[in-house]
C-alpha cells in the first residue's frame, strides 16, 4: 500500500489524507467481527453499506470474493479510492441486482437502524444468501443510550435485545452467536461525542430535512471528530489501552451493558 492507505494490524486500514481513520467505537466492533469471521467458510461476500471499506479490503485479504452495496455516491466514492490504492478489484454497487441465493456472506454493520422497514430490508438480504450462508449485522442497542450523534446521524432507532433478536429470526434466519459489545469504550465515547453533534444539529436547523439526508449518507465516512485523537489511538500507549478495553469487553458479551449488538446468523 501506498502513503494514502496505511495499514496497522490492531487499528486496520487507515487514510488520514483523506479524512477516514478508525474511531474507538469502529476497533472496537472491529475486534468483535474478526473473531466471529473466524471459521466462516471462504466464499463471494457482500457487504452492504460498507462505510469507507475499511473492513471491506480486509476480509478481500482474508481470501473472500468481496462486492459492496452502497447507496450514498460520496461513501461509494470514499469506496472506490481505498479500493483503488490498495490495488484491488472490488465491485462496488449502487442499488441491489438480481443476486437471489447469490452470496455465501452477507454483512451490514450499522445499517439496518438507518431503515424504516427494517423486517422487510432484512428479509431481502437474507434472500441473498445461499442455503447455510452466513449473515453479520451490527446495531446499536439501547434507546436509553440515544444521544444527538443517532439524531445527527439519520438512526430510526436504536435496539433492544428482543426486538433485534425478534427482527432477525423473523428473516428465517438461525442465530449463532449474539452479542453485546463495546462495554465501557464506546458507551464514554458516544456520551463525550454527543456535545459536539448536539452543536452540528442546532447550526443546521435551518435545513434539518436535507441535512438529515446528507449527514445519513456521510454517517460512515465522516471522521472529523476522530482525526485529531488518532495520532493518540496510534501511538504505543493507545494500542496499550485498546488491548486492555479489548479484554475487558470480552467479559461483558453476554451482558446488555455494552452499546450495541453484534449478530452471527444463518440462513437455514
Amino acid at each position: 500500500m501506498n502513503n494514502v492507505l496505511a495499514y496497522d494490524r490492531m487499528l486496520g486500514p487507515s487514510a488520514p489524507g483523506l479524512g477516514w481513520v478508525p474511531a474507538p467505537r469502529y476497533l472496537m466492533r472491529r475486534a468483535r467481527i474478526q473473531a466471529l469471521m473466524r471459521g466462516v467458510p471462504r466464499g463471494r461476500l457482500l457487504e452492504i453499506g460498507p462505510g469507507a471499506g475499511a473492513l471491506l479490503l480486509e476480509n478481500a485479504q482474508l481470501g473472500f470474493q468481496c462486492e459492496a452495496l452502497e447507496t450514498s455516491e460520496e461513501a461509494r466514492q470514499m469506496v472506490a479510492r481505498l479500493v483503488c490504492e490498495s490495488g484491488r478489484s472490488i465491485p462496488l454497487h449502487p442499488a441491489p441486482g438480481e443476486w437471489a441465493g447469490r452470496f455465501e456472506v452477507v454483512c451490514a454493520f450499522e445499517v439496518l437502524e438507518h431503515i424504516e422497514d427494517d423486517r422487510s430490508a432484512l428479509a431481502q438480504w437474507s434472500s441473498w444468501l445461499k442455503p447455510g450462508g452466513h449473515i453479520l449485522l451490527s446495531v446499536p442497542a439501547h434507546m436509553k443510550l440515544w444521544t444527538a450523534r443517532d439524531e445527527w446521524a439519520g438512526h430510526v432507532r436504536r435496539y433492544e435485545r428482543d426486538q433485534f433478536r425478534d427482527v432477525v429470526d423473523r428473516a428465517g434466519l438461525e442465530i449463532e452467536a449474539f452479542e453485546c459489545y463495546g462495554f465501557p469504550l464506546t458507551n464514554l465515547s458516544e456520551w463525550a461525542s454527543s456535545p459536539l453533534f448536539a452543536r452540528n444539529i442546532r447550526r443546521d436547523a435551518a435545513d434539518a430535512a436535507a441535512n438529515r439526508k446528507l449527514n445519513n449518507d456521510r454517517s460512515g465516512i465522516d471522521r472529523s471528530p476522530d482525526l485529531k485523537l488518532f495520532p493518540l489511538v496510534s501511538s504505543l500507549p493507545g494500542k496499550m489501552a485498546l488491548r486492555t478495553f479489548f479484554a475487558v469487553q470480552d467479559l461483558f458479551l453476554r451482558t446488555d451493558l455494552g452499546s450495541g449488538y453484534i449478530v452471527k446468523a444463518r440462513r437455514s
